[in-house]
């Protein structure tokens, strides 16, 4: 692989948007041993960097992971326990899509010794220096807002029952951040007419988790935006901001950085 391990801006607000899944660089050698439907990237959250960039102009950082998610998954625990109960497949370099299918071709899955390696060379660089920048954060601002960006696709049969809401926005059950922020949040998404979930399907990451500890004045909100409110789904690849989906979202979009931003605790 030769791409950077993120893409960074930094800004000098209180604000961090962690986007882990948008990346599509592969490690050498790694495209022949997925399955077919998996070298597309199904599960990638396309374009998101591109969607949040205005956010760098409003003193955000941004932090943009490179490679895919099938690499390895920074969106999961180091040791690659499982998020949710009966979750057939949260590890760190995952085995399944979302689809439940394969994401390898049979017998071409990573062992135990290769998973240390992708962790040592992918996962702890990146989450070393997310932390550098959330203490640098808050020792300069007082506080953190970590929006852990993500995009989900409208339905996904045998993970989730019917059809997803446009926002799904998960906070761990209201315990990784102020109340008074997760309120915010919600009332900027629900009046912009977007359908909105709270902690429902989804209720926050590893990254969510580890980094919402409000009485440390760190707040964290993992935010899951359908794909179809800024994508083709049915060809999410070809995109530009200029899509008539993005340019309806955008501005919702705006209005959360805007929220967040000027949140304080």
């Amino acid at each position: 692989m030769t791409a950077p391990l993120a893409l960074t801006i930094t800004g000098r607000g209180p604000l961090i948007i962690n986007i882990p899944h948008a990346g599509t660089a592969l490690s050498t050698g790694l495209a022949e041993r997925l399955s077919p439907a998996a070298r597309a990237l199904p599960d990638t959250d396309w374009h998101l960097p591109f969607l949040y960039h205005f956010a760098a102009y409003c003193g955000a950082t941004l932090i943009a992971a490179t490679h895919s998610r099938y690499v390895v998954d920074l969106n999961r625990d180091r040791e690659g326990r499982a998020l949710y109960d009966g979750d057939p497949d949260t590890s760190l370099c995952p085995l399944l899509r979302f689809d439940g299918e394969p994401v390898y071709l049979p017998g071409r899955e990573p062992d135990a010794a290769e998973i240390d390696t992708r962790r040592a060379r992918w996962w702890d660089p990146y989450h070393d220096d997310l932390a550098r920048r959330v203490a640098d954060t808050r020792a300069r601002c007082g506080h953190v807002v970590l929006l852990d960006a993500h995009s989900v696709r409208r339905e996904l049969p045998g993970r989730f029952p019917g059809r997803l809401p446009d926002f799904n926005l998960a906070t761990c059950d209201g315990a990784a951040c102020a109340p008074a922020l997760q309120v915010a949040v919600e009332d900027v998404l629900a009046s912009c007419g977007a359908s909105v979930g709270v902690n429902d399907r989804f209720k926050g990451g590893y990254t969510t988790a580890l980094y919402g500890q409000p009485q440390r004045n760190l707040h964290a909100l993992q935010i899951e935006l359908v794909q179809d409110c800024y994508l083709d789904e049915g060809d999410p690849a070809c995109w530009t901001p200029a899509h008539p989906q993005a340019q309806k979202i955008s501005p919702v979009l705006r209005r959360l950085v805007d929220v967040l931003t000027r949140w304080t605790p």
